[in-house]
């Protein structure tokens, strides 16, 4: 054979051979680089899920739509809702008697007077005056003064006109010394269905600081 020929045969499969494992290398690198690919994309997608934030069950829901309610004969109790309004950013609601207390019904020296006849009388319901709509809110601040070491008759009124099962709600009263306890015993077994919060006295003298330092400690 000429040689000639034989110098160009093996030339030819010196190339193809070349060529067939470029080929091959390429194939690999695409594979490995595809792999990589895969495995970064996988890696990202974990540690987002990782690192991404959860809620924390143990914060403040701010969504929580808040109520202020209260019934002020004198005044006093007024005064306190409308800083528990000013802290929690809530509405403020009165319960309005449908007849108005005056000073000769609070006259607690009288065994004759209104208020003395209503808190002796376990049957007795103070008619309100104006339409409440509870339906809304999901907390509800409920303010009284004391009578006779225990809530007013109205309040009772109130709990029998409006559903406030399974809504938080937080009583807080106002009293010269009278703790709030004996009241809250009552509200707590005349409606079992609501979730009551251990409230807080307040006498005439609280003011807006203290007032807002103790519903920042409730954390509603």
């Amino acid at each position: 054979m000429n040689k000639k020929i034989i110098v160009l045969i093996i030339a030819i499969v010196v190339i193809l051979t070349i060529g067939v494992g470029i080929l091959a290398i390429s194939s690999n690198n695409n594979k490995n680089e595809s792999n990589n690919n895969s495995n970064t994309n996988t890696t990202e997608t974990g540690n987002s899920n990782e690192t991404q934030e959860k809620p924390n069950d143990n914060e403040p829901n701010n969504d929580k739509k808040i109520a202020v309610i209260y019934f002020s004969a004198t005044g006093t109790t007024k005064k306190v809702a409308g800083y528990i309004k000013n802290a929690t950013n809530g509405d403020l609601i009165e319960i309005v008697p449908k007849e108005k207390y005056t000073d000769n019904d609070l006259n607690y020296g009288n065994n004759n007077s209104r208020a003395n006849k209503e808190q002796n009388d376990s049957n007795a319901r103070p008619e309100i005056s104006n339409n409440i709509n509870t339906d809304y809110y999901d907390v509800i601040y409920l303010g009284y003064p004391i009578w006779w070491g225990d809530v007013p008759k109205i309040i009772l009124t109130f709990l029998d006109n409006h559903n406030l099962n399974g809504k938080i709600v937080i009583p807080f009263c106002t009293s010269g010394s009278t703790g709030i306890s004996g009241s809250l015993s009552t509200l707590k077994n005349y409606n079992k269905n609501v979730n009551w919060i251990d409230g807080k006295r307040f006498s005439a003298s609280a003011n807006q600081e203290e007032i807002t330092n103790w519903v920042k400690s409730l954390n509603y």
